[in-house]
């Protein structure tokens, strides 16, 4: 992935599968922010029931949740 390149993990406070994606990226080595759907309406509207999802920002290319480390690593390199 080029290094450029931003990852942002979509989740909320107390969500353990947000937890676990998170070990996901950091087992990954990729640097990400987090961005908690909570604090945008519209962002609860449209990830609400989604999450956790990994998103490469300025892109339409979304991870929704189940993934495991090798799909992730997958979606990030392509």
């Amino acid at each position: 992935m080029p290094s450029n390149t931003s990852v942002v993990l979509f989740h909320t406070d107390a969500c353990h599968l947000c937890e676990l994606a998170a070990e996901l990226l950091e087992q990954a080595n990729v640097a990400y922010s987090m961005v908690d759907i909570c604090d945008d309406l519209t962002l609860a509207e449209q990830y609400g029931i989604r999450i956790p999802v990994v998103k490469i920002a300025n892109t339409e290319k979304e991870l929704g949740w189940p993934f495991d480390l090798e799909a992730l690593v997958r979606f990030l390199g392509a």
